[in-house]
């Protein structure tokens, strides 16, 4: 009885004690993304004065590429992707200084016309500031790591307003198939808090929900399953395009800056003899596709090819925004090509390849019903996990590890962070065409 007693109390004293550090996080985290978020706009707002604001991207690069190499500590690309290796190898430790790099370098790759988003500086500066109030008040390692997946639970949350699955995104992103249950309680506290602070300070949020949903059918079913596949497809060559760009990166013999200036006019020639749609946060083309307006087939495959260019060569910024744009608009595509309501599709896209690309098929189901209503959820939900599953053991944060493999056909280590992962197919037969072989032998040996 009296350990019962003392294990009941103990575990009070956490709750309490966490529900005042995630309140405290969530203030800060919702405070600083108002901040950024206003700073961001103000930023793109200056675009309006010219229709050529993009021949300001060799500058912006240079500006962005010269911060990181020589005032980020380590050299190191500031984001999400730092934010999730930190927590993953580091138990959270960020440096400070690489804070305001990713705040400032990000507005500039962004205004000037670079493929990036705001959700990954976001949550990036939120579980930074987590990490530096953690050193000022001396918490240990372990209570260090679970600041800053609140501050990324509260910067998701509070840029995208969606508090619920801002929380879920951070806690599924770490670590693929594992969903961390002991921060559960204070991020999702951290969640909610930031996104209530920062709509308080007047940070407007994208809704958009979906009334009008087909009755279900088995053809209806079925084009959503393709659907799941086609967005797994798109995810896949996001990836893919992001690696490409890094290691065609890496074989340049060039300075970084002189890179970063070449990238930029590689980007500016498709924006002056194609499309300017890809360039920037894209919010506008990307809320079109929800709207009865024609969104060129070709928009997601130039995004994907900005984006990489981007990232890749000097430019800053978040990877969520590339994902959602590049599923409304392919989800706009294929609900033409399908028969079917373009503004539902692209609900779906835009859920599914943030599912497919970053491995979070739990965050981007809860997203769908928060953005485009319950109706949608259902089928958004079967989209997301099929998008996960075809993606396969990829993703566009290389630090995230690997918990779960995604087909028993595979062998790998699993704890693993993506980059350092090993898969080998599994010489079992597992797959669809083992397992009609075993079930034809077991028939012949009834006959």
């Amino acid at each position: 009885m009296v350990t019962r007693l003392k294990e009941e109390t103990i575990i009070f004293i956490s709750v309490v004690k966490w529900i005042i550090l995630a309140i405290g996080v969530g203030i800060v985290t919702g405070f600083s993304t108002t901040v950024y978020v206003k700073a961001l706009n103000a930023a793109v707002g200056l675009n309006r004065y010219s229709p050529y604001f993009f021949l300001l991207m060799p500058l912006g690069f240079l500006l962005s590429a010269f911060m990181i190499k020589y005032i980020s500590p380590g050299g190191m690309v500031p984001g999400a992707g730092l934010a999730i290796e930190a927590v993953n190898k580091n138990s959270g430790k960020i440096r400070f200084l690489s804070i305001p790099v990713e705040f400032f370098a990000s507005i500039i790759t962004i205004a000037t016309g670079g493929s990036a988003g705001k959700e990954g500086p976001s949550m990036f500066i939120g579980g930074g500031l987590a990490s530096f109030l953690s050193d000022i008040f001396r918490f240990d390692a372990a209570d260090r790591r679970k600041l800053v997946i609140c501050g990324m639970c509260g910067g998701f949350a509070s840029v995208f307003g969606a508090p619920l699955a801002g929380a879920m995104y951070g806690l599924e992103v770490i670590a693929i198939g594992t969903i961390l249950y002991d921060v559960m309680l204070p991020a999702f506290v951290s969640g909610i808090v930031s996104y209530h602070v920062s709509s308080s300070l007047g940070v407007a949020y994208f809704y958009n929900p979906i009334s009008i949903v087909p009755v279900f059918s088995k053809l209806f079913f079925l084009k959503v399953i393709v659907a799941g596949i086609f967005f797994g497809l798109c995810s896949f060559l996001l990836i893919e395009g992001l690696k490409t760009g890094k290691a065609v990166y890496k074989k340049i013999d060039l300075s970084m800056p002189l890179k970063s200036l070449i990238a930029a006019v590689l980007l500016i020639v498709p924006a002056l003899l194609i499309s300017t749609h890809p360039l920037g946060l894209g919010l506008k083309v990307m809320e079109s596709s929800f709207e009865d307006v024609y969104i060129p087939w070709y928009d997601f495959i130039l995004k994907i090819f900005h984006t990489s260019v981007t990232l890749n060569f000097g430019g800053t910024g978040g990877k969520v925004t590339p994902m959602v744009f590049i599923g409304a608009t392919a989800g706009n595509m294929f609900g033409r090509v399908m028969s079917m309501d373009p503004a539902m599709t692209s609900a779906i896209g835009f859920v599914s390849v943030l599912a497919g690309a970053s491995n979070t098929p739990v965050a981007a189901s809860i997203l769908a019903v928060e953005l485009f209503g319950s109706e949608i959820a259902p089928y958004a939900a079967i989209a997301c996990v099929i998008s996960f599953i075809i993606t396969g053991h990829r993703s566009v944060y290389p630090s995230q590890s690997f918990s779960v493999k995604k087909s028993s056909s595979f062998n790998m280590e699993l704890g693993k962070e993506l980059e350092h992962l090993k898969i080998e197919y599994s010489h079992r037969e597992k797959s669809l065409v083992g397992v009609i072989k075993r079930v034809w032998s077991v028939v012949k040996k009834i006959k």
